[in-house]
């Protein structure tokens, strides 16, 4: 009877401690609470002691849960619930390593075997940590268990490969789940949208719709912001379609999605209407249209919301001023982006990663580097988007050597990069046209898994084609199972950049057979292919199809490509009759490229009716100055030249120095004209006259029409022998081993006596020599260029 009692009392006691435990709110409560159970008798008591681990854990006090397990396991055997309970507390409390280490424990100092939900919270714990070859070990541990078909460890394990962006590895564990869950497709959709994997994600939502699997509102926002960074708005509006068939467009998370999406692909009135239809617009609602018309360069419609949004009393966030920063289209508005610097400032919103990186974003884009960079030094926590930012910023502004040293500091501070990252800096590996660099960003893929990442294997097939390997791009082209259209685009281009013209169009209709829509840059691709290598009725053939078939509006750049492909083929007339007839009113891109042919060609009465019209236009371009005088010369009118030239003087126009780069053992040597700045000047100048010796006995003569006229010809000679592009080629045959193909690039286009000098080089050494100009690339080869001498 009296044993009854007790243990009456006993269960009455620890119902009533757990209750009480589910009402604790703060972690004084929770230590009251704590010292009742002891004083209760109850500190041995298993099922209370795991709820109060529990509840440590929620109230972030990791500490006292640890001292807690150290006790009890000293006292109590444990059961496998309470190990998990810990596991998960770590877990959602980041910190992976006590995760790992208390999973360690319980393999190998207990007889409990791990379950699904073990697995499943320490692998949630890694995911995003930067452990990722702990992932793997845990991922073999767990298929030796039986439970990777488990739906809740499936879901953890594609969590934690496309927290590391290990796309590939995500792609293998969901497929071999036979049946996967709503909770399993979204982790899917949602890992391919960070790891910027959008066509992917479509492509694997459309599935999921096909075969009848249940969507929820997670779904749909997910598939909607897929569609809306590729800015198709057609895909999104199907969505959009299905949101209402199924209900979800109610949800404001949904809503939300979609105005997002819409705003993206420049519907900004149906982004409004749908902001409208919110009865009480919470802050992410707000947040969405403010982006969405600044995105849309209504920056006052952006100012005028967010003025709103602050009157209405609510507190902004980051994502609010991120919102307003005008990113899309800054230009215009540097005291704007100040005004919300400082108002970021003020509401100490700038210290936080996404409102610092826009910041910086903008300020690049302005060509404010010294605000961009005090900015970024300062951020504290500098997340990967704010170097990606940085990066990106100096790479698209030409700065391409402070990219790379940014990146290798990144890399030397062991943060690794993402997609973004890599496709930013060989970017700027493709502007320098360093090969043994981009080799090693490829090589640096291979080992982050980036290869299936379609936006980064594109980036590799651009990078390779500006740094003179061709082949290799297309060999990485071949490899690409499912190519979008800008992979298309960049190999068609590089194509065009190296003068194979048939290639490109050959790859154009390929492009078109595999039911791949063209767009804009498409055909700017392959007319400019076309212009290269004289394919006029192609070009015309394509032009026309453009217009008539689908139905886009040409472009200046893509007039100057049809004046560029009739011009350099002799058609001046019919260039200029082109000209004429344009919808549009000419521009210098148009008259441009007449000059340019007029030069190929040297029709002077033409040259100065285009170059009339040019200075005009442009009347500060240098460029056409030095084109008009170069033809004056080439009809040996010096009088004319002169003219022009003193004119150009006069307007204080100067001409970009030409130079030209060369890489050699990973080491960049940069050359002007009559360098003797370089350590081994003697040797370059000694090697320049063995060749030029070797080249008169095998018949070279100097070109020297577009030289100076006012000088002795013997001078003209001295001053295009000292061309930068001579002393980098000559420099290659000191540095480089015997046979090996030499590679130099020019910051303008190749002079005619460069060209007939490459040639000789090749023929007398043979030696292949590439060299890359202001316009497109050169393979001289056996006293040959791949151009044709058509350029």
């Amino acid at each position: 009877m009296i044993c009854r009692a007790i243990a009456a009392a006993a269960q009455r006691d620890g119902n009533f401690f757990s209750s009480l435990l589910n009402k604790v709110s703060t972690l004084s409560q929770l230590n009251q609470t704590h010292a009742q159970l002891i004083l209760n008798g109850l500190s041995k008591n298993l099922i209370i002691n795991t709820k109060l681990t529990h509840k440590l854990f929620d109230l972030k006090s990791l500490s006292q849960a640890k001292l807690l397990f150290k006790c009890l396991s000293s006292t109590v055997p444990l059961d496998l619930f309470y190990y998990n309970v810990q596991i998960r507390g770590f877990s959602r409390n980041n910190s992976p390593l006590d995760a790992v280490s208390l999973f360690h424990h319980l393999r190998r100092e207990t007889i409990l075997k791990p379950d699904k939900f073990t697995y499943a919270f320490v692998v949630s714990a890694i995911s995003s940590s930067g452990l990722e070859y702990v992932g793997i070990l845990l991922h073999g541990q767990v298929i030796v268990s039986g439970c990777s078909s488990d739906l809740f460890v499936g879901s953890a394990l594609v969590d934690m490969y496309m927290g590391s962006s290990r796309v590939r590895s995500a792609h293998k564990v969901f497929d071999e789940i036979s049946e996967p869950d709503t909770v399993l497709w979204n982790t899917m959709l949602s890992g391919l949208v960070k790891n910027c994997c959008f066509y992917d994600c479509i492509q694997i939502f459309r599935h999921m719709v096909a075969n009848d699997r249940l969507l929820d509102s997670t779904t749909l926002a997910v598939a909607l912001s897929a569609a809306a960074e590729l800015q198709e708005l057609r895909t999104g509006m199907i969505f959009h379609s299905l949101a209402v068939k199924t209900g979800c467009q109610s949800h404001d998370y949904v809503l939300t999605s979609l105005i997002s999406m819409y705003s993206k692909c420049a519907d900004v009135s149906t982004a409004r209407f749908l902001f409208e239809q919110l009865e009480y617009p919470d802050l992410i609602s707000y947040n969405a249209m403010i982006s969405g018309f600044s995105c849309n360069n209504k920056t006052e419609s952006a100012v005028r919301l967010f003025n709103a949004l602050l009157l209405l009393g609510d507190k902004v966030n980051s994502n609010t001023v991120v919102g307003l920063i005008p990113v899309s289209d800054p230009f215009g508005h540097l005291k704007l982006t100040c005004s919300i610097h400082g108002f970021s400032i003020k509401s100490s919103l700038v210290s936080g990663p996404s409102a610092s990186t826009a910041l910086i974003t903008v300020y690049s884009r302005l060509n404010e580097f010294e605000f961009a960079r005090k900015l970024f030094d300062e951020s504290p926590h500098k997340s990967l988007a704010s170097w990606n930012a940085m990066i990106s910023g100096y790479a698209q502004n030409g700065f391409t050597e402070t990219a790379i040293d940014l990146f290798r500091e990144m890399q030397a501070l062991d943060i690794h990069p993402n997609p973004v990252t890599i496709t930013s800096i060989l970017s700027a590996c493709a502007q320098l046209g360093a090969p043994s660099l981009g080799k090693w960003v490829h090589d640096l893929i291979k080992q982050e898994n980036f290869e299936s990442n379609v936006y980064v294997s594109t980036a590799l097939i651009d990078m390779y084609a500006k740094c003179g390997s061709i082949e290799e791009a297309r060999g990485l082209f071949d490899t690409i199972a499912e190519k979008n259209v800008v992979t298309w685009n960049a190999m068609i281009s590089g194509y065009g950049l190296h003068g194979r013209g048939n290639e490109a169009v050959l790859l154009f209709y390929k492009m078109l057979g595999s039911g791949i829509t063209p767009t804009v840059i498409t055909f700017l691709s392959v007319l400019y292919a076309c212009s290269h290598a004289g394919l006029v009725e192609e070009g015309e053939k394509i032009f026309h199809s453009m217009t008539r078939e689908f139905n886009f509006k040409p472009s200046p750049e893509h007039y100057a490509c049809m004046v560029d492909l009739l011009g350099r083929a002799g058609k001046l007339e019919t260039a200029l009759e082109f000209i004429n007839q344009m919808p549009i009113k000419p521009g210098p891109a148009e008259w441009g490229a007449l000059l340019g042919a007029c030069m190929i060609h040297k029709d002077t009465n033409l040259a100065q009716f285009a170059s009339d019209k040019l200075f005009e236009m442009d009347p500060k371009s240098v460029g056409h100055y030095v084109l008009l005088s170069n033809i004056y010369s080439a009809d040996h009118n010096y009088p004319q030249a002169a003219s022009v030239r003193q004119i150009a003087k006069k307007r204080n126009l100067a001409k970009s120095p030409g130079c030209t780069l060369i890489e050699l053992n990973g080491i960049l040597h940069v050359f002007t004209s009559s360098d003797q700045s370089h350590p081994q000047a003697a040797e370059i100048f000694e090697m320049l006259e063995k060749l030029m010796g070797k080249m008169r006995e095998a018949g070279f003569q100097t070109e020297t029409v577009t030289a100076l006229h006012d000088v002795e010809e013997e001078e003209k000679e001295l001053m295009v022998k000292v061309h930068s592009e001579k002393l980098a080629i000559a420099f290659g045959f000191i540095a480089s081993e015997p046979g090996t193909e030499i590679r130099i690039i020019k910051n303008l286009r190749v002079c005619l006596d460069c060209h007939n000098f490459t040639k000789f080089v090749s023929m007398i050494t043979k030696r292949l020599i590439v060299v890359r100009d202001a316009n497109r690339f050169h393979h001289f080869k056996d006293g040959v260029c791949s151009c044709g001498d058509y350029w």
